[in-house]
């Protein structure tokens, strides 16, 4: 499955690398971009609830996650041959919905393996073969591009890793082994604790600002080039891959302490606005890895906790759940900062630490409130 992630995010960051000049090339406006973005963010986190739900229900994880994946096959070749703005924003809207169908049920069939291998350890190693993918997309659009095949070009190369993604899923849907009961270190939690620690999630992602609005005061510092920019970009996708592995492990070797793990990181990485939106270079490299350490360990260790605290049988809904709360949380908490930055960066800087620090706090009260029943849902 993480081979399947990396296929899946070359060809989705690809995308989303490449989408914005692309659209402003076919003369869509500043508003339009952003629009189209917000919007087709914001659906798909939220649709991801009523997809888990449909998951569990149904019993169908396997072909939803296959329905997600494919409407890869579908975008990109697409995009490669449309010739107008509100076409290319219609694709991005659907490529979104497609994300949405796939992510709860294979969060779910990962937890699965995590039952027999360690939550902590499988979502660690699909984050790190995710992020892998999120670099080499970027990248792989450049060239195309740089090399004279356009934005064109770079769609239907991507087209390519949109299929061996499919292709690896198929391969895994073969793998699977007959399902097991979870190991006994699995830690029961009560229905409060997964609420409490839905909300921790929730609180770090409104203080993790978008890449977009780091990436902007890069080029408003004028210290960087936009190549300089991409390339801390890269830099940072590799941190997250890395981060994800660590506390993936240290999840694992303090069974019941992965919400303490995640707060202390997330502590620790609520120092980010104050460095990587400072007015010094060094500093502000400093931030963006602060900021990649923290996005990384919430990538891994957030899904894992999902998987101790919730029983197989309602976890596409769990994972539903939290993609929603994360993904509103993230998308408030983006746009928050964003005016908050545009008044002062100061102000911007006090509402993310406040945020994150009040994140790593309620986790902390979470992981306090155990009981002896599993939950079922949240």
């Amino acid at each position: 499955m993480g081979v399947v992630s990396l296929w899946a995010d070359l060809c989705y960051e690809g995308i989303r690398a490449a989408v914005g000049p692309y659209l402003a090339e076919l003369g869509a406006s500043a508003t339009a971009v952003g629009l189209i973005a917000g919007t087709g963010e914001l659906i798909g986190y939220a649709l991801r609830w009523v997809v888990g739900r449909a998951a569990d229900r149904s019993g169908r994880y396997w072909l939803l996650t296959f329905l997600g994946y494919g409407t890869n096959l579908i975008v990109a070749p697409l995009l490669a041959v449309v010739g107008s703005w509100q076409a290319v924003a219609a694709l991005v809207v659907v490529e979104r919905l497609g994300k949405a169908v796939r992510s709860p049920a294979k969060s779910a069939l990962i937890a699965a393996a995590g039952d027999r291998l360690g939550s902590g350890r499988v979502f660690g190693v699909h984050t790190a073969m995710d992020q892998l993918g999120a670099v080499a997309g970027p990248l792989t659009v450049a060239a195309v591009v740089a090399s004279g095949g356009g934005y064109r070009g770079a769609f239907a190369a991507l087209t390519v890793a949109a299929l061996l993604s499919v292709l690896a899923l198929a391969y895994a849907r073969r793998l699977q082994p007959p399902p097991a009961p979870p190991p006994a270190q699995t830690i029961a939690w009560s229905r409060r604790a997964v609420r409490g620690y839905l909300i921790g999630v929730g609180l770090i992602g409104f203080g993790l600002a978008d890449w977009a609005l780091l990436a902007f005061h890069q080029v408003r510092l004028g210290a960087w080039s936009s190549a300089t920019v991409i390339a801390v970009y890269a830099g940072a996708m590799a941190v997250e891959g890395v981060v994800a592995l660590v506390v993936g492990r240290l999840h694992d070797r303090w069974p019941g302490r992965g919400a303490l793990v995640l707060a202390a990181v997330a502590a620790l990485g609520a120092a980010y606005p104050l460095a990587a939106w400072s007015r010094t270079p060094a500093l502000v490299l400093v931030g963006v890895g602060l900021w990649a350490m923290t996005t990384g360990a919430v990538d891994a260790l957030a899904k894992a906790g999902i998987a101790e605290r919730v029983a197989a049988p309602a976890r596409a809904t769990a994972y539903g759940l939290y993609y929603a709360v994360f993904g509103v949380a993230w998308w408030l908490g983006s746009l928050t900062l964003g005016v908050a930055y545009d008044r002062a960066p100061a102000v911007a800087m006090a509402v993310a630490v406040v945020a994150m620090v009040a994140g790593a706090a309620t986790l902390v009260a979470s992981a306090r409130s155990g009981s002896a029943a599993p939950a079922d849902l949240p």
